[in-house]
């Protein structure tokens, strides 16, 4: 047998040899590759590595690639001169956002009487006619007239049962509820207060005076606290910095305030108190002190970090800031107008569409990926597994 495979070999062409002995290169690259990308999903997955690499890629950002310097004098000259150019497009840039910051003002005065209806039906301060209350829906449009008249007294029907409500019950709490990035800040003990929140304005500074915005947040009365508003206005800048004016991409919020509220003795759900033992260090005996500390809450959101007058905070601080920030040009920009929206929910299922075609795209690449791996021949899943990550107290 050994000597047929001897001659099989001589008979054969030597460029046929040729392309087995490629052949045989690329599985071997291939075994290679597939050991090297094994590697990487390990040490990608490892905390400690993916940590050093950001802080080595934070360290290269922003640093010149030498390119400049291997330029002529005369191009850098040039490049110099398009430099300014583009300061003055960035001013440019700023004033045309402060004539937008007046447009929207502007708008918000022909919006505030329909937003002023919207919050009469929340409260009961007005009936809707029914005129103003047809609604054809999509599934409703190839109902017959027989379907539609059965659907209509069978609601009918489950209305005499019911007690009469006012108005919207629930109307913004359900809205907060609705919208991930509120619900996340809402405690049990906030929404007994909220359901009494009736309303939810945008007041734009005067002309003239530096932009800014404040959310207006209007209760009925209640038993948690005897302001009827409370408010939180956030100040903002639309000019280039002179240090980094090629940073400048539009206002930003420069800091905000809340507003004072004044809680009823005992209702103040931003406190709590705890009671904690303590032993003497000579007679050994134990006495119980009670403490007030701070208690999470969304009312914390109208009791922002104070920024400092040279602008320096600590990491915390910027933190709790910046999602302090993008909470309220949320509510601002997409809760306010299209409040009805998020009660429904419709406004989620659109934001959610943003996402969906990208998540589905990872979702295949990652399918590839394990695929490949499982057809890998080498391929380990042990050797796979993220070590678990360190765990710090905060």
């Amino acid at each position: 047998m050994a000597d047929m495979d001897n001659k099989d070999q001589a008979e054969m062409d030597p460029a046929d040899m040729e392309d087995v002995e490629e052949v045989e290169e690329e599985e071997t690259g291939g075994d290679e590759n597939s050991k090297a990308r094994q590697l990487t999903v390990q040490m990608m997955q490892n905390p400690q590595i993916l940590a050093a690499l950001q802080e080595r890629l934070d360290g290269l950002n922003g640093s010149p690639s030498g390119y400049m310097e291997s330029l002529p004098k005369v191009v850098k000259r040039r490049v110099n001169a398009l430099k300014n150019l583009q300061v003055k497009c960035a001013h440019i840039e700023a004033k045309f956002y402060e004539e937008v910051h007046e447009l929207e003002r502007k708008y918000a005065a022909l919006y505030q009487p329909l937003f002023d209806k919207r919050s009469d039906i929340v409260k009961a301060a007005y009936e809707p006619t029914d005129e103003e209350c047809e609604w054809k829906a999509d599934e409703e449009e190839e109902l017959t007239d027989e379907m539609k008249e059965k659907a209509k007294l069978e609601e009918e029907k489950k209305d005499e049962e019911k007690e009469d409500p006012k108005g919207i019950p629930e109307f913004w709490l359900t809205v907060f509820k609705n919208v991930d990035l509120l619900s996340d800040m809402l405690q049990e003990h906030d929404e007994p207060i909220l359901k009494h929140l009736q309303d939810i304005k945008v007041k734009f500074s005067d002309p003239g005076q530096p932009m800014s915005f404040t959310l207006e947040f209007h209760f009925e009365p209640n038993d948690f606290f005897t302001n009827t508003v409370l408010t939180k206005t956030y100040k903002m800048r639309s000019e280039p910095d002179e240090n980094d004016p090629f940073s400048f991409d539009g206002p930003e919020i420069m800091c905000c305030t809340g507003c004072t509220i004044d809680w009823t003795k005992g209702k103040n759900v931003t406190l709590k108190t705890i009671k904690k033992k303590q032993k003497h260090k000579g007679r050994g005996t134990v006495r119980t002190v009670t403490k007030t500390v701070p208690n999470d809450s969304f009312f914390n959101f109208f009791t922002p970090p104070e920024v400092p007058e040279n602008g320096e905070l600590d990491e915390d601080s910027e933190a709790v800031l910046a999602a302090d920030f993008e909470i309220g040009h949320f509510i601002r920009e997409r809760i306010v107008p299209r409040a009805v929206l998020y009660f429904t929910g419709e406004a989620i299922e659109d934001d959610d569409d943003d996402y969906d075609e990208e998540g589905e795209e990872a979702d295949d690449e990652e399918g590839e990926e394990e695929a490949d791996e499982e057809n890998d021949p080498d391929y380990d899943p042990k050797k796979d597994a993220a070590p678990p990550a360190e765990c710090k107290q905060q």
